[in-house]
């Protein structure tokens, strides 16, 4: 996810506005991603590991997905300090390699986990005995593991060309200050080819295959009596639930993905530099990425307003911790009473001993 200072077009235009908005509105909206994002997704998780039930296979993919929101929102601080600062990288140049890779590992991994949820809720309601196995939580898991590896293999091109560059310093009477950028350093052909390898693996082809689940996934609930056993309902919970999330990340990620293939376009000469699309993406670019991350906050918002099962499985967390705790107090104060009458019971045996034992020598003196 390139969000380069340098205009991509060399047209005679005015656009000196967008270099000067974007350092200082770019920053905001990161910081507000991941204060937003980060609790939300912490909460996900922690429903998901704490409740006492087992997670099924869509919730293992959902759950892994919050993790790879995480990752997003927990690094995306660094990129924020670095537009603030005039596009100025004072980390170092491995956290530049990982920062950058982080956050495309995110999109990339997320347009997987998707997938794995399309196909789980096609086999459900599409194949629900035939294709069972396929479901179980053995080989969520597994899936799971595939996906992650596959992500950091695509990162690969973006850990091998992302450096922190020296550039020459604003400030040119101090020559000890050293300032670097963020920036690609591969020739531009091995960025082109990245790009295209990008666009058609994380966005062409998980493109058709969710749409072509979400089509069966659509004809089957429409099929589907609305009124019957327990499960059916519960499965249909789930996929709407699902569709949703669905819904939400095309919403968040198309626009950025088409402006991706435009500038490509533009690259080959398919389209003018100059063209009004053209000169529409420059302007939409920061934009469309930052919605891209929105996409981070909106989902566990969904889980909660749509997911009537997360909503149960958060409630009964939150009670079982309220319980636990005044469990303990309740503990607490029933160990310190039973001490506290214990050493009264003891006190009065004593008392009593002693009595009786001065009982015992008035009556031998007498």
């Amino acid at each position: 996810m390139d969000t380069q200072e340098n205009s991509t077009l060399n047209c005679e235009v005015d656009n000196a506005w967008i270099h000067t908005v974007t350092p200082v509105l770019t920053p905001v909206c990161i910081y507000i991603i991941s204060a937003l994002g980060i609790p939300l997704n912490l909460l996900v998780l922690l429903v998901f590991l704490l409740h006492k039930k087992a997670c099924t296979a869509t919730e293992i993919y959902l759950s892994n997905m919050a993790a790879a929101d995480l990752f997003l929102v927990l690094f995306l601080p660094f990129w924020g300090i670095y537009v603030s600062n005039g596009y100025s990288w004072t980390f170092g140049g491995p956290m530049c390699k990982i920062v950058s890779s982080l956050i495309l590992l995110n999109y990339n991994c997320s347009v997987y986990f998707l997938i794995l949820v399309c196909v789980d809720r096609f086999l459900a309601l599409a194949h629900p005995l035939s294709q069972y196995k396929l479901r179980r939580r053995k080989y969520a898991k597994m899936s799971c593991v595939v996906v992650w590896c596959f992500g950091l293999l695509l990162n690969i091109p973006a850990l091998v060309c992302r450096n922190a560059v020296e550039v020459e310093p604003d400030n040119k009477t101090d020559h000890h200050i050293k300032e670097y950028e963020c920036d690609m350093t591969c020739s531009p052909e091995v960025n082109q080819a990245k790009d295209i390898v990008q666009t058609v693996v994380a966005f062409i082809i998980p493109l058709l295959i969710i749409s072509f689940c979400t089509v069966r996934i659509l004809r089957a609930l429409r099929e589907r009596p609305t009124e019957g056993m327990k499960d059916q309902k519960t499965e249909r919970k789930v996929t709407f639930l699902v569709l949703a999330v669905l819904l939400a990340f095309l919403i968040c990620w198309l626009p950025f993905q088409v402006q991706k293939i435009v500038i490509l376009a533009i690259e080959f000469k398919l389209i003018g530099e100059c063209s009004k699309l053209a000169m529409l993406t420059e302007v939409c670019q920061h934009i469309f990425l930052y919605l891209g991350f929105f996409n981070s906050d909106l989902n566990p918002v969904l889980y909660v307003i749509v997911g009537k099962n997360f909503r149960m499985k958060m409630w009964e967390v939150l009670r079982g911790s309220r319980r636990k705790s005044s469990g303990q107090f309740a503990c607490s104060n029933t160990s310190s009473s039973f001490l506290s009458l214990r050493k009264i019971q003891q006190h009065h045996v004593t008392t009593s001993e002693e009595g009786h034992s001065c009982s015992r020598n008035r009556q031998v003196r007498n």
